[in-house]
């Protein structure tokens, strides 16, 4: 096949491996064994999830770096549009952040009057991305593929022992700012679809939180 528009199920299955998909990159590995992941321990990593405010100033590896990446590379796409990209915030993270602060302090009288979460908090320095060693910028054409990504890739960093806050805040700057779309250049058709931060926890949580109780309906 000549081109990545299909979903490659196809290849997938096929036992020959006649099928090539052409312009799909390359990778494919091969399945040995089967793997299931335990129910109980994927259920207790999202009922203690917790976002993360206060992070050790403890590096992340390039490795595990790489491993959140690929989970976000591998993630399924609507009509396999592949369309996620990623910008890592290191060295530039306190330069990209002073300029979301500069844009969020003209938008934020605005936000106020639509969110109780944005009058509660005051901006500082490190409003967005506090002091985390670590930002992950995902870009998508369609959001939605932004945001799957997103929670793959959480689960990965939470596997390796990583605190994740999802920062809308700074998602809406990078959104309405010229100059942070210029800054970590972002492609033409493409936006901000979510935001990670991401670091070792300095804080360590007891419990989970309450949430309301399961309302479904069987029909």
């Amino acid at each position: 096949m000549d081109s990545c528009i299909l979903c490659g199920q196809c290849s997938a299955i096929c036992p020959q491996k006649a099928i090539l998909m052409v312009g799909c990159g390359s990778g494919q590995v091969e399945k040995t064994e089967e793997f299931r992941l335990d129910p109980n321990d994927v259920l207790n990593t999202i009922r203690f999830r917790r976002s993360i405010r206060n992070f050790k100033e403890t590096e992340i590896s390039q490795n595990i770096i790489e491993q959140i990446l690929e989970a976000g590379r591998l993630t399924h796409t609507a009509k396999n549009m592949q369309d996620v990209s990623f910008v890592v915030l290191n060295k530039e993270k306190k330069r990209i952040e002073k300029m979301a602060v500069k844009v969020f302090g003209t938008v934020k009288p605005i936000a106020d009057l639509f969110s109780p979460l944005a009058r509660n908090n005051k901006i500082n320095d490190s409003f967005f991305f506090f002091n985390a060693p670590l930002v992950i910028v995902i870009l998508a054409k369609d959001k939605t593929n932004g945001i799957l990504a997103a929670q793959n890739m959480e689960y990965v960093a939470e596997a390796n022992g990583l605190g994740v806050l999802y920062s809308g805040f700074f998602t809406m700057a990078a959104n309405v700012s010229r100059k942070i779309k210029k800054a970590i250049s972002i492609p033409s058709g493409k936006k901000v679809a979510m935001t990670l931060v991401l670091g070792y926890p300095n804080v360590k949580f007891l419990r989970s939180t309450p949430h309301k109780e399961l309302n479904v309906r069987y029909m």
